[in-house]
């Protein structure tokens, strides 16, 4: 087997009992501030929180936490590898793996790949596209695909979305936001 690529653990998602709570004493406590928020594609209501403008997000708060242990604490844990191409060697790993639930989704600003592991703790692995748009946000991702193919879907995928943009223009913003 080839060397494993880097993966970087660079934000976790929790589920919340009180999403607006949760919102609240992460940003006055750690001054994070809402990048973005809206419905959740599993349902529910979802909130993503930085204080890093080359961040989307660092923590990801999700409604739908039930006190009878249904559905459990982590949302996710997320790791970051350098570019598309290592997360296909991570697909093909996990494939190999037989991992379960797992399901690629293009995010528009990152690609990425959702599995369980072995005690059913969700988990993450993405790579950043060169663009921004509002999240939540997503559609199935065929990481079989070329890169290049992948790319270029990406670009057309993100230019129907009224609020892409290069992500470099919306990490200026948001280091905006951040300083104030």
């Amino acid at each position: 087997m080839s060397k494993v690529p880097n993966a970087q653990l660079v934000h976790i998602g929790l589920h919340c009992r009180d999403l607006e709570k949760m919102v609240d004493f992460y940003c006055r406590v750690f001054d994070l501030k809402v990048t973005d928020s809206g419905d959740y594609y599993m349902g529910g209501q979802i909130t993503f929180l930085s204080r890093d403008a080359k961040e989307h997000h660092q923590i990801v708060l999700a409604t739908g936490r039930t006190d009878d242990g249904s559905l459990k604490l982590i949302n996710q844990i997320s790791f970051r590898v350098d570019s598309l191409e290592d997360l296909q060697i991570f697909y093909r790993m996990l494939l190999e793996e037989k991992v379960k639930e797992m399901k690629p989704r293009n995010h528009g600003n990152a690609w990425s790949i959702y599995f369980h592991d072995p005690e059913a703790n969700r988990i993450e692995i993405y790579t950043s596209t060169p663009w921004y748009v509002g999240q939540p946000f997503g559609q199935s991702l065929d990481l079989s695909s070329s890169a290049d193919t992948i790319r270029a879907e990406t670009a057309e995928m993100v230019k129907t979305d009224p609020s892409h943009c290069p992500i470099e223009e919306w990490s200026d913003k948001l280091g905006a936001l951040i300083k104030n």
